[in-house]
């Protein structure tokens, strides 16, 4: 097993680091590298990629946004996707790799893989949840073997809402049994923007929800029971009263990943497991008319590979303008943000959940800049320094884990607090 008092090379190594968020990864390293963890040591750490040029020219990048000519000097490994031997030889000198390379359906178990066989932790930012549960079946016994503990969904897809949960049970002096979250994005003047590459990890995520239900009938997990009043779902499209717009279903992978960090929890540490469920506020009337109309042509033309190549090859039409080659501008991320309000229902001390109706509210936020390039940089890294130095806090053994079954009991939400990413408690009432 990796850890802190290893002699690897490494602390930490960004394979994909010439990718478009792989960048941005590598500035939050380097922001990281002079934080409190690491005032009076060094965080050693690498950039690995298949072409050196790039990654010195990702470095002098780096540089000159944070005036640290320094990164310049940063150690380059030459790695490969394609070249098992390459991996294996990075995996060696890692404490903790953070795979930047998607999507991850085509491109990252043979990550895992090098990861768990050459004792390297591994931590994703995939929204993909056939991903995270294919590696769970394939690499768990193994990843637990050997002391390697393999991190999904450690992006904005899914630490928000996976940490935003255990937050706001952490934060009710009762039992929490049911939550309901809303995801609303801010953009400035200019809008937002996401990069193709973000889309068509979109796009292969959903084309894969027929592969999910299968290899969760291969994986036979037992059902996550209701304790408590029975979470009631919403419409396809509802106006919400507590954020003043329209909402709908949030199409990611949140719920996935929040459910089976609750089936975890109630597993293995016998705690009450949360019904979830997730939205994200659309605005007005014209923007649920546009959604109505977008979504299902996006989740029709995702079935098929001709559909998928249209998809992919017309990002801007299919997007409404909102995906480009180019991604955003510095400006449009500098003006963007989230704000993910949790809305808990649950029961007193003392009380009995299956008794009874809930008679505890309560209302947290989770918050913060914006969410793919900036969130999901600081979310990644903050994991990557979780595993490093709160070895004694994670779960027992290794394993492939969500986020939040491998760090409730760290104090990744106090590290995030202070990157950024921030954590409140809005409201607590009795009904």
């Amino acid at each position: 097993m990796a850890t802190r008092a290893s002699n690897r090379p490494y602390d930490i190594v960004v394979f994909g680091a010439t990718g478009f968020t792989g960048q941005f990864v590598v500035e939050e390293v380097a922001r990281a590298a002079d934080g409190e963890d690491y005032r009076g040591q060094e965080l050693r750490w690498a950039v690995a990629g298949r072409s050196k040029k790039k990654l010195e020219e990702v470095l002098s990048w780096a540089a000159e946004r944070l005036g640290k000519p320094q990164l310049k000097s940063i150690d380059i490994i030459i790695s490969d996707i394609s070249d098992a031997p390459s991996l294996d030889a990075m995996c060696q000198k890692a404490s903790v790799v953070l795979d930047c390379v998607g999507p991850y359906r085509f491109y990252g178990e043979p990550v895992v893989k090098a990861c768990v066989e050459n004792g390297a932790h591994f931590v994703d930012i995939s929204g993909e949840p056939q991903f995270l549960e294919s590696m769970y079946m394939k690499y768990d016994r193994q990843a637990a073997d050997n002391g390697v503990y393999v991190i999904g969904s450690s992006g904005f897809d899914s630490i928000p809402a996976d940490l935003g949960v255990l937050f706001t049970r952490n934060s009710m002096q009762g039992t929490l049994t049911a939550v309901e979250s809303i995801l609303d994005l801010k953009s400035g003047p200019e809008g937002a923007r996401i990069h193709e590459g973000t889309w068509q990890s979109a796009v292969q995520g959903a084309a894969d929800q027929g592969n999910v239900k299968n290899l969760r009938k291969q994986l036979a997990l037992k059902p996550v029971p209701v304790i408590g009043k029975k979470l009631k779902r919403r419409g396809a499209v509802f106006y919400s009263n507590e954020i003043q717009q329209y909402a709908i279903p949030f199409p990611g992978s949140d719920p996935d990943v929040v459910k089976s960090t609750q089936r975890y929890l109630h597993e293995n540490l016998q705690e009450t497991p949360v019904q979830y469920a997730a939205y994200i506020a659309v605005g007005g009337i014209a923007s649920v008319i546009r959604f109505m109309f977008a979504g299902p042509v996006f989740l029709l033309f995702s079935k098929t590979s001709f559909g998928r190549k249209l998809l992919i090859k017309y990002p801007k039409f299919f997007s409404w303008g909102y995906v480009s080659k180019e991604g955003p501008t510095q400006q449009q991320m500098d003006n963007s943000s989230f704000s993910m309000t949790f809305f808990g229902e649950g029961y007193s001390q003392g009380q009995d959940p299956q008794q009874g109706k809930p008679n505890l509210k309560i209302c947290t936020q989770v918050s913060g800049p914006e969410v793919a390039y900036v969130t999901t940089p600081i979310t990644m890294v903050q994991a990557g320094l979780t595993l490093l130095k709160e070895t004694e806090s994670l779960p027992e053994s290794g394993g492939v884990y969500t986020p939040g079954a491998a760090f409730s009991k760290t104090k990744l939400i106090d590290r995030l607090n202070k990157a950024g990413v921030r954590f409140t408690v809005l409201s607590k009432t009795d009904t």
